[in-house]
């Protein structure tokens, strides 16, 4: 039986290395992606020889993601999931905080992201789905002022798929974005609420749940859907 192949961009640590190596663990081929040479991604690959790779790429570099467009054109992902995001000035507001640091926040976490997905979509097949991992946070119904500008960087990643969507209905995807919940990890802080094995597995088995229904939904990783 041929194995299922996930694409997980940005999992040289935290979230996304917790993904790769749960899919690894189900079984599936997984290509995971790296801005620079990642020791704990080498680590894992040991662990699973014939069933990882690892591919060198900025998210924030469209040159970058057309390049591994191209090296991966001859292959088909039955997943796609893109993992990326900073958050910095989580304290401030747009009175006090450097504009820099938004602007990273905006590219990194809501333009790139789409970006990305755009470009590598044709790598996967009808019926395959593509996530993007977003936040709780992006939920302007639920906004309560909190890391307000993290919170609005994700907001925005949540408007730039639902437009992704409208356009490529034909591709029939399942489109998600993905609220892991606050884990603790370096970007969640030791503050958070759930350890990344309260949160991952139930990610990835959320992803099944969803294959083969098209459309853009917002959920947990619970499954529910979360208001825009």
């Amino acid at each position: 039986m041929t194995k299922q192949t996930v694409l997980v961009v940005g999992a040289s640590r935290g979230l996304g290395f917790a993904l790769a190596e749960e899919w690894l663990r189900l079984g599936w081929h997984v290509i995971a992606t790296t801005r620079g040479r990642s020791d704990e991604l080498s680590e894992l690959a040991d662990g699973f020889p014939g069933s990882f790779e690892v591919e060198t790429v900025d998210i924030n570099d469209a040159s970058g993601v057309r390049a591994l467009h191209d090296r991966l054109k001859d292959r088909r992902l039955d997943v796609l999931f893109v993992n990326a995001g900073i958050a910095r000035a989580i304290e401030e507001s747009p009175a006090t905080a450097s504009e820099g640091d938004f602007l990273d926040m905006m590219l990194t976490n809501a333009f790139s992201p789409v970006r990305a997905a755009e470009i590598l979509r044709d790598l996967v097949p009808t019926g395959g789905t593509i996530a993007i991992m977003t936040s709780e946070l992006g939920s302007i119904t639920n906004a309560n002022g909190g890391w307000q500008l993290y919170s609005s960087s994700k907001a925005a990643l949540n408007m730039l798929m639902k437009g992704y969507a409208a356009k490529t209905v034909a591709d029939g995807h399942t489109l998600l974005l993905v609220a892991p919940g606050w884990v603790r990890t370096e970007m969640g802080g030791s503050e958070a609420t759930l350890s990344i094995e309260e949160s991952i597995p139930l990610v990835v088995e959320m992803i099944a749940d969803n294959k083969g229904k098209p459309g853009l939904r917002y959920v947990d990783r619970f499954n529910q859907e979360l208001p825009w």
